[in-house]
């Protein structure tokens, strides 16, 4: 015990071994929903699998032993070698965006898989030579922050569709509140919506599994025969090393590399800062010492991720429940990424939720992504023009992609046309040619 407090300084950040346990288990407990909500995310809610336009099969049980190993793997390389509260795992925004491109017959799984796997070598080359000042500079403030509050739009009109309290066949419509699906989806909103107002550890997470509780008599949840089961590895194979680059160097593909990098980029930079402010852990001028130790565990876990078959791999902002209780070190970090491990024997558990208890937990992940909304600058009408469209391409359009190259377009081109063109970075001048390709081709 005294070579763990000694090793993790238990004593300088004036913590201990119970409240890091503690900590660990309340980081888990909020941030578990991701092994509810990926397997829905690539494969498509209310499907056991699908398979790709090259014709390979993913399963969701096969999504959720991956996702639950590469999350405590990555988690407890994160504690061990930063020493800092951060847990990690796939990011919510790229695997919709991938997901819904994968089901949609779009782009094959290695596909998707070869886009982040080049997102995660270049954030790593970023990270190990420190070049991310250079990147922050280039975008931007406010359509940084548009980036995540467009696809917190996008998330939340996901969730709302595959819940069924909205259609959007035809058009846009109000679903069938007489459907006792959707009657279980509006009581889970509600249940997530009354504990996150309570202050509730895993309010998310909670949610889900009374909802889909709730959903058993009514016939809406599935039981199966057994809660745990051992991880399934044979359909893991089909997700294990699969590259294709083929998409690459073209308009769609070079679109998704940016959204998909510069997504992971600002999320870590945005959450590691955030939760290094709430631990205490900022110096006076605002800066986290060793920040170079997070994102470079963040970068390598993208491209770990990529091998097993995982969608971007990031920081997660629901760390912020371990450190609100007390977790002030990389054993609260440890101690999450243990807890994933041991998820993999329950994903029976996590493949039993209906999309009822799915589609609240959404359209409440869109809702805190979208938070940052209030932060945009509407005082300029030429920094909120680019903002506008984005958000509004992304929701009307129903993609990611076209709204982060349509909201970038309209930055440029309205500062070009009111003569402000030198506070364009030079670097999205360059951006800008593969964004109208992708318009143009895709």
């Amino acid at each position: 015990m005294e070579k763990i407090a000694e090793f993790f300084g238990f004593a300088e950040r004036k913590t201990n071994f119970k409240i890091e346990l503690v900590a660990g288990l309340t980081t888990f407990m909020a941030m578990a929903y991701v092994l509810a909500t990926q397997p829905g995310a690539i494969v498509g809610f209310g499907s056991p699998s699908v398979t790709d336009a090259a014709g390979a099969v993913i399963t969701q049980e096969a999504v959720v032993v991956t996702v639950a190993l590469v999350s405590g793997v990555i988690t407890i390389l994160m504690g061990l070698y930063s020493n800092m509260p951060f847990a990690l795992s796939t990011g919510m925004g790229s695997n919709f965006l991938l997901g819904s491109m994968i089901q949609a017959g779009a782009l094959t799984f290695s596909q998707a898989m070869g886009i982040i796997l080049v997102e995660g070598v270049i954030f790593l080359v970023l990270s190990a030579f420190g070049i991310r000042d250079l990147i922050v500079r280039m975008i931007p403030k406010n359509i940084k922050i548009a980036i995540s509050a467009a696809i917190g739009f996008f998330i939340a009109y996901l969730g709302f569709n595959n819940s069924g309290l909205g259609t959007y066949n035809g058009g846009i419509s109000m679903g069938d509140f007489t459907n006792p699906a959707v009657m279980l989806a509006v009581l889970g909103l509600i249940i997530i919506a009354v504990l996150t107002a309570y202050k509730v550890k895993g309010a998310i997470l909670i949610g889900i599994l009374l909802t889909t509780i709730l959903g058993i008599p009514f016939g809406i949840t599935n039981v199966p025969s057994s809660l745990i089961s051992v991880p399934d590895f044979s359909g893991v194979g089909s997700l294990v090393a699969k590259f294709d680059f083929s998409t690459i160097l073209t308009p769609t593909g070079l679109i998704l590399v940016f959204v998909t990098f510069f997504g992971d980029f600002f999320s870590t930079l945005g959450t590691v800062l955030g939760l290094g402010g709430k631990a205490g852990m900022l110096d006076e001028d605002g800066n986290l010492p060793g920040i170079e130790k997070p994102f470079l565990i963040d970068a390598i876990g993208t491209c770990v991720g990529a091998i097993f078959g995982c969608t971007t791999i990031t920081t997660y902002v629901e760390s912020s429940a371990g450190v609100e209780a007390g977790g002030r070190t990389g054993l609260t970090a440890i101690t999450t990424g243990c807890l994933f491990l041991i998820a993999m024997f329950l994903a029976p558990i996590f493949l039993m939720i209906p999309n009822a208890a799915t589609g609240p937990a959404l359209i409440f992940v869109g809702f805190l992504m979208i938070q940052g909304f209030k932060d945009i600058d509407f005082s300029d009408f030429t920094e909120a023009f680019g903002p506008f469209v984005m958000i509004m391409f992304c929701i009307f359009m129903g993609s990611i992609a076209a709204g982060i190259a349509g909201g970038i377009l309209a930055h440029i081109i309205i500062k070009v046309a009111t003569g402000r063109a030198k506070e364009v970075n030079i670097g999205m001048y360059i951006l800008a040619i593969p964004l109208i390709l992708y318009f143009i081709y895709s």
